[in-house]
């Protein structure tokens, strides 16, 4: 069963390690060499989790850190899921994605919006079988990756998850 809860500073280590580890395998094959490795080097989760402190959820699986959400700026935008690799298609996804939809529709927002990578099958199909719908396609300067990424954007009208 997974287990969706607020991130402590216990967890910081842990998720960022989940983040890199999701990030490589989703993101890190589509983007040139010499910015997955300065990704892998740098990693900008650590920083991430420590200035977003309690606005990160963790998805836990029998206990452990499994994979990371959040919605920056509090808004109706979810800016980050990700999963292990060792956890994927195990529900963590789902179970975060359902959690920040509540807070979204919670605060009042009647759709929630996000921003995939186009090549991140896994994550757009999870993104589609959960309701998104998408709304626009186009390149996208990334400012983590600092290189230009090709972004699907989608979004789904909430109701009913207060």
């Amino acid at each position: 069963m997974v287990r969706v809860r607020p991130a402590t500073p216990a967890d910081a280590e842990a998720l960022a390690c989940i983040g890199l580890q999701a990030w490589q395998r989703g993101i890190g094959p589509f983007v040139p060499a010499h910015v997955a490795d300065r990704i892998r080097a740098d990693n900008p989760f650590r920083p991430f989790i420590q200035a977003q402190g309690e606005n990160i959820l963790v998805a836990e699986i029998d206990g452990r850190p499994a994979g990371l959400g959040a919605r920056e700026h509090r808004d109706d935008v979810i800016t980050d899921i990700w999963v292990a690799p060792q956890w994927e298609g195990k529900g963590a996804g789902s179970a975060l994605l359902a959690e920040l939809e509540r807070q979204i529709a919670g605060a009042g927002h009647d759709h929630a919006r996000l921003q995939v990578a186009a090549d991140n099958q896994r994550a757009l199909q999870l993104y589609l079988a959960r309701g998104y719908e998408p709304v626009w396609r186009g390149v996208r300067a990334d400012p983590i990756l600092q290189v230009p990424l090709e972004k699907i954007g989608l979004s789904k009208r909430l109701s009913g998850l207060t």
